[in-house]
């Protein structure tokens, strides 16, 4: 199963919904991301949030067309976003993509990042969890050996540590091949990598990376 979530993050930043559309077997909203989403002629089955960016009227009728709404306080420890991942995490599905998450407000885009690091989160397992945007594709892996395909859309490759240091990284098929190197917090030594055919293999033995694919 893949679950798509749609946050309320500025329209401009979304990617290409056609794939999303076409892929997706359950649709999730948060706060003012369901009505972006019937807006866009999808019907979220689920919504999840305290609802403050939405007016009235359009509150109304998120409620006719939801098979379920989790309405929340304004005030409380978690962001809505938050929630909604937690709850499609315990649905164990093969792939989270969450959309709507970058642009705005950095601390909302920053903590909705930090959401792929949580403890509770990593390992992932089978799943695949991903923020997308229009330029971007983040996602974080930890030890363990990754292949990769070419996207012709996501020309860079990037890692990018989630903790003080990622040791034991191997990289082939790319521009920039690496032997058992290091990578410690602070360092752009993995910024702006290629691929140089239509797969490559990215390998470490230990720590967490953020792996970015990224457009101009």
């Amino acid at each position: 199963m893949i679950i798509s979530i749609m946050a309320g993050g500025p329209e401009c930043f979304w990617p290409d919904l056609t794939w999303y559309k076409e892929k997706t077997d359950l649709w999730v909203g948060v706060d003012r991301g369901v009505w972006s989403l019937l807006e866009k002629g999808i019907e979220p089955k689920y919504g999840f949030g305290d609802f403050d960016s939405v007016s009235e009227g359009e509150y109304k009728r998120i409620e006719q067309m939801l098979e379920e709404i989790n309405l929340y306080s304004s005030e409380k420890d978690e962001t809505d976003l938050e929630i909604a991942f937690k709850w499609a995490i315990g649905q164990k599905p093969r792939e989270i993509h969450i959309l709507g998450a970058t642009g705005g407000r950095l601390d909302h885009f920053l903590g909705n990042i930090q959401l792929l690091q949580k403890e509770s989160v990593l390992p992932h397992g089978d799943m695949d969890i991903y923020i997308v945007d229009r330029q971007n594709i983040i996602t974080v892996k930890t030890a363990g050996s990754y292949k990769v395909t070419a996207l012709k859309d996501k020309k860079y490759f990037s890692l990018l540590p989630v903790n003080a240091e990622v040791t034991g990284i191997t990289l082939s098929g790319f521009k920039y091949p690496l032997d058992d190197a290091s990578l410690e917090m602070g360092s752009t030594l993995c910024i702006s990598n290629e691929l140089i055919s239509e797969s490559g293999n990215v390998s470490f033995e230990k720590g967490i990376l953020m792996v970015i694919r990224s457009s101009d």
